[in-house]
């Protein structure tokens, strides 16, 4: 699967639209942070957008706050996603198999996306903790680039480090939402929307190299539970007829299974 992306400025301001007002909570957070969103004919939670004009905003709420030096640095303001929803992932089956590949592409299937999702990952985190954001250009929107600089430039040569993946160390991972959007205006343009979550081991690889397996309590044991980190990056893709995109990245995060802990 390719990943050497395009930007779409389309969805680009998609992603700064509110439409009727939302209030989602982060559950998976000890601190409850409150994000709002506001869509529009969201049909029957099955996150089936319609787009209107660009007179929208979004608004989220967060700690300003620079994060401890313990802890990895925030990415994006983004509510951290760790396990799966088992409703979300009967729908994410149904529009796969039932919406994607018959009508927008015959050759879509979640398995190969989700492997070469994990390139992506092992690229763009690389990239990041390198600094080399030129790089970054057509695999991740602008806007998100611009944000992304402004995170990394406050960070430490340690924790941007942290940031660097391979996607080797990722032993589970899956689709936590897909969306399909569909534009307001007689151009009828459609997009597909998939949030994935990979869950990584540092140095799993090296095990792997070496004939060792990880246990399976490793997230209760202290020498695994600071190297375990989680990774949720959201993709995008236009699928109107006529237009050739491929999938870019609109938001990512990282964040240690510690860190919401110790919160």
């Amino acid at each position: 699967m390719n990943f050497l992306l395009k930007r779409n400025s389309f969805t680009n301001n998609f992603r700064n639209c509110l439409f009727q007002r939302i209030i989602f909570f982060n559950s998976s957070s000890a601190n409850k942070t409150m994000f709002v969103y506001n869509y529009h004919n969201v049909t029957s939670n099955s996150y089936i957008l319609k787009l209107p004009g660009n007179n929208c905003k979004r608004f989220c709420s967060g700690d300003s706050s620079g994060p401890p030096t313990k802890k990895m640095a925030t990415l994006m303001n983004f509510p951290e996603i760790v396990w799966p929803s088992f409703f979300k992932s009967i729908r994410n089956f149904i529009f796969a198999t039932l919406i994607i590949k018959p009508y927008f592409d015959r050759e879509f299937t979640l398995s190969e996306f989700v492997r070469g999702s994990k390139q992506a990952v092992e690229i763009v985190s690389s990239k990041l903790a390198e600094g080399d954001y030129t790089s970054l250009k057509g695999l991740v929107t602008n806007d998100v680039l611009t944000n992304l600089q402004k995170s990394i430039s406050t960070m430490s040569l340690a924790q941007r480090e942290e940031l660097s993946i391979k996607s080797d160390d990722i032993y589970f991972s899956f689709p936590y939402q897909i969306g399909i959007i569909f534009s307001d205006d007689s151009n009828n343009r459609r997009f597909v929307e998939i949030t994935m979550v990979y869950h990584a081991l540092r140095g799993l690889s090296v095990m792997k190299a070496r004939g060792e397996e990880p246990p399976l309590n490793m997230g209760m044991l202290p020498e695994y539970r600071t190297r375990i980190l989680i990774c949720n990056y959201r993709f995008v893709r236009e699928f109107t007829k006529g237009v050739e995109e491929e999938w870019t990245i609109n938001l990512l995060n990282h964040f240690k299974p510690t860190d919401l802990i110790d919160e």
